[in-house]
């Protein structure tokens, strides 16, 4: 594969094992209103680890901490059952169709139309489990799944519509999907673009969606070495945004140029005045000198604002500090929010890429940024935020997050009251082994 080996130590280690723990000590009080399961997943290899792979390379592993009632019920992990998972277990393949050159969907985890689905990116197809984390199945939405699909759908809240942007290395376009509130694709459409993008999100607003066509591309050389990942840096390749109302029935999309940059994460997007307001963390530059893993440049929040009539973009850096995971309250996803929450990174180059020492809580309208600090030795990864109630004020409620401390080698799942944002932990759960930095975390609700 090219490039700087790098050792997985810490938070960073996988673990060897599948393990349940019932009922995990609580430190404080777990909310009565908190009824649901805290998941996360990530890549967990299995086997020997090699210092050469790719960060986002490995058997995927999903964890998982159950709530009830005041009372955390149980933690589990269990690897998803992936063709080389099954061979590696001696287990018969999970049923359902196939696609790409891996179906590691280990990128993230949703909850539509009655299911829960991990999923991935560069052409692997969705994978269900069930609240146990058991794996059920492949998924093709019933058949009207053409292709691979996405690791960062987006669900609209008000009409309970999936929207996805997809992306492989063989055509030259990406597909942009609707799967309806029935759980089955009802339109895709492809969208050409040069070399194939790693397109690994897109925003979505009340009446558009926005496409990042940026420098990190499909890299033959990388692939005939052997990489899961093969994707890197292209200076050729430009950076661009497009624009496309979200019922086209063309794809006739507004490209715009963007100053050189990589984006993993938008924090929202949505319309104001006749314009799109998109914050998001911005990378400089990943997958260069370090294309392994993307920590060679500090990601920063950025907001672009975007006049379809103009066809302009201003650009406009609103952080120093580094961060990452970008989320809100999901309520508000497509439309004007206020409040924004990351995680705050480490300095770029002090070997951190997943997680860091704090959580970030952005007040857009005024400029504003508070800090959650977890202490010496201890790093959170990406956090969820469940409201209080239904009916609950703009992120008001509770963020949770895995934090590893590095003392103990062990991690505990920590509950933040966003009332007291910057005081004490609402709740801990401290668990008996180490959850391993992952990727994205879900909250699936009872």
């Amino acid at each position: 594969m090219g490039g700087t080996s790098y050792v997985q130590a810490g938070g960073y280690q996988p673990v060897s094992y599948e393990a349940t723990v019932s009922q995990p000590e609580v430190v404080g009080q777990l909310p009565q209103e908190l009824n649901g399961t805290f998941t996360r997943i990530g890549p967990n290899p299995l086997g020997a680890r090699d210092a050469r792979r790719h960060a986002f390379e490995g058997a995927p592993m999903v964890h998982a901490v159950r709530i009830q009632d005041g009372r955390a019920q149980w933690y589990r992990n269990k690897w998803l059952r992936t063709d080389r998972v099954c061979s590696r277990l001696g287990e018969l393949p999970a049923p359902g169709p196939r696609h790409g050159l891996s179906d590691d969907a280990g990128g993230n985890l949703i909850q539509h139309a009655g299911r829960i689905l991990a999923v991935g990116d560069g052409g692997a197809l969705p994978v269900q489990i069930d609240t146990g984390l058991d794996t059920v199945a492949r998924v093709d939405f019933d058949g009207t799944l053409s292709g691979g699909f996405s690791a960062h759908p987006e669900i609209d809240p008000l009409t309970g519509e999936m929207f996805a942007v997809s992306y492989y290395h063989e055509p030259p376009y990406v597909r942009y999907h609707v799967i309806g509130a029935d759980g089955r694709v009802r339109r895709t459409m492809p969208i050409a673009v040069k070399a194939p993008p790693m397109m690994h999100a897109f925003s979505l607003t009340e009446r558009y969606a926005v496409f990042y066509d940026l420098p990190v591309a499909y890299d033959p050389a990388a692939a005939a070495a052997g990489s899961r990942v093969p994707y890197r840096w292209r200076t050729d390749h430009g950076s661009r945004i497009g624009v496309l109302p979200r019922e086209a029935t063309a794809p006739d999309v507004l490209w715009m140029d963007v100053d050189p940059c990589y984006v993993f994460h938008p924090l929202n997007a949505y319309e104001s005045e006749n314009r799109i307001i998109i914050h998001l963390v911005r990378h400089p530059r990943v997958f260069d000198s370090e294309p392994l893993r993307p920590g060679e440049t500090a990601p920063t929040l950025w907001r672009w604002t975007i006049d379809p009539r103009s066809g302009t973009v201003v650009e406009r850096q609103l952080e120093e500090q580094a961060e990452e995971f970008p989320r809100i309250d999901d309520r508000y996803k497509g439309s004007y929010n206020r409040y924004g929450f990351a995680v705050a990174m480490s300095p770029c180059g002090s070997g951190g890429y997943l997680a860091g020492p704090g959580l970030l809580r952005h007040d857009l309208a005024l400029g504003r940024t508070e800090v959650h600090e977890f202490g010496p030795g201890r790093e959170t990864g990406e956090a969820v935020f469940v409201p209080r109630s239904h009916d609950a004020a703009e992120a008001d409620g509770w963020l949770l997050s895995l934090v590893y401390d590095a003392e103990r080698d062990r991690s505990d799942l920590v509950v933040v009251d966003t009332g007291d944002f910057t005081g004490e932990p609402a709740a801990v759960v401290q668990l008996p082994l180490r959850v391993p930095h992952g990727l994205h975390a879900a909250w699936i609700a009872a």
